[in-house]
């Protein structure tokens, strides 16, 4: 049996930006995607502590080290600049594999900056 399970989590980082004007996605610094193991395109839920708000999107890369996280397209009415998101990305695997894997969980500052 394959079943899904979280690959890995951004946990509380903060919207910089809202942009309804667009085709759709979440924009997010490049160096937050790296430490979360999540790449351009992956689709992704996020969850918005602010309202309760539950949504699916795929991920555009943003400008390293600028801290960007900005939801673009219809979601951008999900949001509010300043609210709180937690970015999970999820995988399939195998169930004796997925009893065994760790996701990668990236606790930003508030700043939406790596800690050191």
């Amino acid at each position: 049996m394959i079943i899904e399970i979280l690959k890995s989590k951004i946990h509380r980082v903060k919207v910089t930006q809202a942009e309804l004007n667009y085709v759709g996605s979440i924009t997010i610094d490049q160096d937050l995607m790296d430490a979360a193991q999540i790449i351009a395109n992956e689709k992704v839920q996020i969850v918005n502590n602010n309202n309760g708000e539950r949504f699916e999107t795929y991920v555009i890369k943003g400008e390293r080290g600028t801290g960007i996280v900005c939801l673009n397209g219809a979601v951008a009415r999900k949001v509010q600049v300043g609210d709180i998101l937690i970015i999970m990305s999820f995988g399939s695997l195998p169930i004796e594999e997925a009893k065994k894997y760790h996701p990668v969980l990236v606790f930003p500052d508030d700043n939406n900056r790596l800690l050191k």
